[in-house]
């Protein structure tokens, strides 16, 4: 029997900043997968929580990009943030606006999300669908590693929370090296990533909408590599790592509203998140269940009892989008 290719939440061959550029949107929630293999028929199709990826890999065009600039908050920022982001800005190799994603998702947990990337990303770890690495180095500053070549430096420049949505703006730095460029890649990027709440699903179900604004910029022999050659690999593979982020944010927002003790147990056993942030996403997993029990008109994929479902079993549901069956073997039943 022909084995199922393995999807990942984020794709290796995405180059250089590419590979941490679209995956924080965590944001991002900042990649690490193969593209073919999410682009491959599966012979077990996923559920179809999200609208499916199609041709739609966002714009390029000027009155994207003017648009994007115009939103940018530079005058609310720090001087040093704004000094640096209007210096990446006007040396800016490619800009990508990428489609607006719709997924059902409870707001708080998005909210953590993309103020604690670490812990999502802690999450993938432990679930073993990604390699990325993802350490804060200081507040609302981390080092990444996506374990195909790509390392780098971000940081938060500026947060705006909003009733219902917000916005951050990150800048970041890093390198490439691998089979994709016959020599190392550097650069740096600024990412606007703007989220809101978006009209429920006829269920009752959260929905938010989230869209980012990348701004990319290489040095040197990367500028004609990137212009020329990889450009188009970019875009796709960008807009399809925000598509699997969000389909995964979808799915654990799921598993906590069916069974937030088990989804809260699974998060204390992240190694690299602070147990401060462990105990708040376990908070907040918790209040997603007890809105459950006040709506129960809601039924869900994960679990026929909610009472039965361990945090084992979580992690299986979760991982199975991205594993193979025989890789899902090893987790506790």
């Amino acid at each position: 029997m022909q084995k199922t290719l393995r999807r990942s939440v984020v794709m290796a061959t995405t180059p250089t900043i590419a590979s941490f550029l679209f995956l924080f949107i965590c944001a991002q929630w900042i990649t690490n997968t193969v593209c073919h293999a999410a682009s491959q028929e599966q012979a077990h199709p996923p559920q179809k929580k999200l609208s499916v990826l199609g041709t739609d890999w966002g714009s390029s065009s000027r009155h994207a990009r003017r648009r994007a600039e115009e939103a940018l908050p530079l005058n609310k920022m720090s001087e040093d943030n704004r000094l640096a982001i209007q210096k990446s800005l006007q040396a800016t190799t490619l800009y990508r606006r990428l489609p607006i994603e719709l997924f059902t998702c409870d707001s708080e947990l998005l909210a953590f999300s993309l103020d604690k990337p670490e812990a999502i990303v802690d999450i993938w770890r432990l679930l073993e669908i990604s390699k990325l690495s993802l350490d804060p180095t200081g507040p609302h500053e981390w080092k990444l590693s996506d374990g195909y070549g790509t390392v780098g430096q971000l940081q938060l420049a500026y947060r705006e929370r909003r009733q219902h949505g917000g916005m951050l703006v990150f800048q970041g730095s890093g390198a490439y090296t691998g089979p994709l460029s016959p020599k190392n890649l550097t650069g740096g990027c600024v990412l606007m990533v703007r989220y809101r709440e978006a009209e429920p699903m006829v269920d009752g179900r959260l929905r938010q909408a989230i869209q980012i604004d990348a701004f990319l910029n290489m040095d040197g022999i990367g500028l004609e590599i990137v212009t020329r050659t990889l450009q188009p690999l970019i875009a796709r593979s960008a807009a399809a790592n925000l598509h699997e982020i969000c389909l995964f944010m979808s799915s654990l927002s799921d598993a906590a509203t069916v069974n937030p003790h088990g989804v809260a147990t699974l998060a204390g056993r992240l190694t690299q998140t602070s147990e401060a942030d462990r105990k708040i996403l376990a908070t907040i997993v918790k209040t997603v269940g007890e809105r459950q029990e006040i709506q129960q008109s809601r039924s869900h994929h994960l679990a026929d009892n909610a009472k039965n479902v361990s945090a084992d079993q979580v992690s299986v549901e979760l991982a199975s989008r991205w594993l193979q069956s025989d890789e899902l073997d090893h987790f506790p039943k």
